[in-house]
């Protein structure tokens, strides 16, 4: 990847991660650890693969994303107040009363493409999206985002039967490999591995990639759109928490938000990597 799209990147980065942390301290309550570790991978959809547009958030033949995961809506808020869809002031309305920007993706916000956080039904609509684009001869692309503990659901894997099924080489899905979940490590849970060879088995091209690489990231995107005939998954190997030292694979920052002393700490790591980035 060119050195200066990958360090401009960095700084989208950077700034959704600021602006995670300061939604879910507002809110004194949100999921920031998987809203940190998928930051990297929505930056690089929304600033260098998905076309969208701003000032026509509605426009027929953008593409699409679905966060299946959708508690980590706080992630999706701050990439879509970074790419130019509202202001990122409103980061800090986050989940109050009457605020445009709730606890899970609403359709009714500029950007957002799907109402989720039922876990395993984001895929299923992202399929939706998908066919409907086939029969119309459309142009877009879905993407949509799970979690590798949400994938122990079973919905997911008829939708997964379903895209292969149909041959839906328009959707590619982010499965956020990050090895936590709401109740422990995911090993521990009801482990869903081995992951990439389950999607094989349901028909899909499965790449893997390093979640905080950008030019991983870049490769793995670029293998993807050279794929035909079938649907695409995307296992990131992710961090939890990625960013903030104290967050950092850590499973109790799952529906949990920093208290001030954690918040002035969290947000002085990530000034000083932006500011790092930007000298």
């Amino acid at each position: 990847m060119d050195e200066m799209l990958k360090k401009q990147l960095q700084i989208h980065a950077a700034r959704i991660r600021m602006g995670i942390i300061e939604g879910v301290y507002c809110a004194k309550s949100g999921h920031p650890g998987g809203s940190l570790s998928i930051a990297d991978v929505l930056t690089y959809l929304y600033f260098t693969r998905m076309h969208v547009y701003p000032e026509q958030p509605d426009f027929a033949e953008r593409d699409r994303l679905v966060l299946s995961k959708g508690h980590t809506a706080p992630a999706l808020y701050a990439t879509l107040a970074e790419r130019g869809f509202f202001p990122m002031e409103e980061m800090k309305t986050l989940r109050h009363i009457g605020a445009m920007l709730q606890g899970h993706p609403c359709i009714s916000i500029p950007g957002v493409d799907m109402s989720s956080g039922s876990l395993g039904q984001g895929i299923s609509a992202a399929c939706g999206m998908a066919l409907a684009g086939k029969h119309r001869n459309d142009s877009y692309h879905v993407y949509t985002i799970l979690g590798d503990g949400e994938i122990e659901e079973g919905q997911v894997w008829e939708a997964a039967m379903f895209a292969s099924h149909y041959g839906l080489d328009n959707l590619t899905a982010i499965i956020d490999n990050n090895g936590l979940q709401i109740d422990g490590r995911l090993s521990e849970v009801c482990s869903p591995e081995p992951i990439p060879e389950k999607f094989r088995a349901f028909g899909w091209h499965v790449i893997e990639m390093n979640a905080h690489d950008f030019d991983d990231i870049d490769r793995a995107f670029r293998e993807a759109e050279q794929v035909s005939g079938k649907p695409v998954a995307i296992i990131q190997h992710s961090i939890k928490g990625k960013g903030v030292s104290f967050m950092e694979d850590q499973v109790g920052w799952h529906g949990t938000a920093p208290n001030t002393e954690q918040y002035e700490k969290a947000a002085a790591e990530l000034k000083a990597a932006l500011e790092r980035l930007e000298a």
